[in-house]
């Protein structure tokens, strides 16, 4: 057991590397886009997004506290998850001016540790992109915690549940909660541009069909590869983090057989 555990945080901490690696790369490069960039949301819009995100932050950090309290070897992972979703949502392309798409990478983090622990994590990772890649802002940082880092994850970690209650098959339930998690991410980030900026003809529903158009133009592709990538992490999780696997109950320690001597 013991030799499975050392060679599980082997692994993840390669991985971890080198997702480091490629952060420290692509922080060099000039961002030319962002989640909402700082300073497009109006002053009151961006003040009611801070408002609603913080009380998930707050469950978060007890959860996250209670995770590693109670199973202090599940922090390597933890921190893959981080690195994951900061990798993923740093892989962008402009889109609605003021905005852009990306994948985002939290439904992997959703599934593993629920919806309120990546509340943190994808803060962190906003937060972080923010300071050092330009990428968002700090004024709608509570416009895009909420869209990312609250409804994306709320969002796989449900679709998760519920398909794995009906089908019980594993890794189409986290293809779809990785890709549905992103897409409605971008669901809601339309959301709240149209209630930012209604359109003088038909209001917030002409504004939401003209954002959510544009970004379904690149947001399907990008939701339907970041299922499929996510589905290929999670085998190469079960491959090398299967003790962490067995203790957050994803998955079943095989039954051992006692060879006679």
């Amino acid at each position: 057991m013991s030799r499975n555990i050392f060679k599980s945080k082997r692994a993840s901490l390669i991985l971890i590397g080198v997702l480091s690696f490629y952060i420290i790369v692509s922080a060099s490069s000039p961002a030319y886009a962002m989640h909402i960039m700082e300073g497009y949301l109006p002053p009151s819009w961006a003040v009611f997004w801070w408002v609603v995100a913080l009380p998930f932050f707050v469950l978060g950090l007890r959860s996250l506290t209670r995770i590693t309290q109670t199973n202090p070897e599940l922090k390597l992972l933890l921190a893959l998850s981080g690195a994951f979703t900061f990798v993923l949502s740093a892989l962008k392309m402009p889109s609605v001016t003021g905005s852009c798409a990306h994948p985002t990478g939290t439904g992997l983090g959703a599934v593993l540790f629920g919806p309120l622990a990546m509340s943190v994590l994808g803060s962190l990772v906003l937060l972080f992109q923010a300071l050092l890649l330009a990428h968002g802002g700090l004024t709608t940082l509570g416009a895009n915690v909420f869209s990312m880092a609250i409804a994306g994850p709320f969002a796989a970690y449900w679709i998760y549940q519920l398909i794995m209650r009906f089908s019980g098959k594993q890794k189409i339930a986290i293809f779809f909660a990785a890709a549905l998690g992103d897409l409605l991410t971008y669901v809601i980030t339309s959301v709240q541009l149209a209630l930012a900026f209604p359109a003088p003809v038909g209001g917030f529903i002409a504004s939401f069909a003209k954002f959510a158009g544009i970004f379904a133009i690149t947001q399907i592709p990008l939701a339907i590869s970041e299922g499929l990538l996510t589905v290929l992490v999670w085998n190469w999780l079960q491959s090398y983090t299967a003790p962490e696997l067995e203790i957050l109950k994803l998955i079943k320690r095989e039954p051992q057989t006692n060879e006679s001597i």
